[in-house]
This record gives structure tokens, C-alpha cells and sequence, in this order.
């Protein structure tokens, strides 16, 4: 086994266990308005799981390489690597305003500066970044469709819903802020 394959099975490790460890220890609290989430969360634990899985067993199963060139490899692993991280940086960053269900807390506020400044969902953006590192790691068009597709629906639902109830409880607040930033690519999108 190469260095790269062990460093990716680590970062994949990584990124399941940082995933258990917030879907378990970043959950809302009783005092939190959580009837909000119209079960998004349970669609990214259908979602993501399956992207991986599926893509993993297409790239064994099928041969549409996207190169013939190792360098596919190398930036699949930078991106998994960077995505995994800013993640865990931005939901830092959040402290006690992230969790895993769509929640409003007592005292929210809208977070406006660091990546929040660019886009509205970072930490989404950062997991989608590991879900593509993922697909290009793999080196297969169809695991990349699957390691990117699914997640991405399941955040475009997850958007949804969480806009909706930022825009119930902050107003003209949020919709200021979300006419000056992107979704999820800064500049972009």
C-alpha cells in the first residue's frame, strides 16, 4: 500500500469520525425552537453514507477514468484533506450556534464575518469539498456523479428549510444579509 493510499484511508477514517462525533455531541438543546428540520438531518445520514458507499463500489466495479495521470489522486486527497478541516474550523468558529438539526437558538444571531462574509453555508460548502476530493480520489466519472450528487441535493433541501426559518425568525435581517453573499460558492453561487 502507497503513503497516499494510507492517507487516504486516515482522512476517510477522519471524516466518518468527525461526522459521529457531531451528529452525537452537537445536537440542540431542550430550550431550542427544533421542530424546524423537517427531518434534513436524516436526509444528508440517508445521503452522504450512500455517496460514499456507491462511489466506492462503482470505482471497483467500472473504468471511466477521468486521467491517466496520478495528479487526480493528489488533489482528490488535498480536497478531502481541506474540506474535512475548514469544516471542523468553521463549525468551531459557530461554537454554540452549530448543530446538526436545523434549531434557532435563544439568543441567535446571524454570523456575518469570517467565511460568513462570502457565503451562508460554509460548513456545507467545506463537506461538499470533501464529497468532490472524494469523486476526483477515485478517479471515475461515475463515483464522481455519486460521491457529489446526493450530497449536494440533500444540502440544497437542507438550505432550504434552514433559510426559511432564519428568514421566520430574523426578517429583513436575513434577507439583507442573504442578498449580499452566495449559497455555498463565494462569488458564484
Amino acid at each position: 500500500m502507497t503513503s497516499l493510499q494510507i492517507l487516504f484511508f486516515i482522512s476517510m477514517a477522519a471524516w466518518f469520525l468527525t461526522e459521529i462525533f457531531y451528529k452525537n455531541m452537537l445536537k440542540s438543546g431542550k430550550e431550542d425552537k427544533k421542530d424546524k428540520d423537517k427531518s434534513t438531518l436524516n436526509i444528508l445520514w440517508m445521503a452522504i453514507p450512500f455517496s460514499i458507499a456507491a462511489s466506492v463500489a462503482v470505482s471497483y466495479m467500472t473504468t471511466f477514468p477521468m486521467t491517466d495521470e496520478t495528479w487526480i489522486l493528489y488533489a482528490g486527497e488535498v480536497l478531502i484533506l481541506t474540506g474535512i478541516i475548514f469544516r471542523f474550523i468553521i463549525i468551531r468558529s459557530l461554537g454554540k450556534y452549530f448543530t446538526v438539526d436545523v434549531t434557532i437558538k435563544q439568543d441567535h444571531k446571524i454570523k456575518k464575518e469570517g467565511f460568513y462574509k462570502y457565503v451562508r453555508h460554509p460548513s456545507y460548502t467545506f463537506s461538499l469539498l470533501t464529497s468532490l476530493g472524494l469523486g476526483l480520489y477515485l478517479n471515475n466519472w461515475l463515483s464522481l456523479l455519486l460521491a457529489f450528487l446526493p450530497p449536494f441535493l440533500a444540502f440544497l433541501y437542507r438550505i432550504k428549510i434552514e433559510e426559511q426559518a432564519l428568514v421566520e425568525q430574523f426578517g429583513a435581517e436575513y434577507l439583507e444579509y442573504r442578498k449580499k453573499t452566495k449559497k455555498l460558492i463565494p462569488f458564484l453561487y
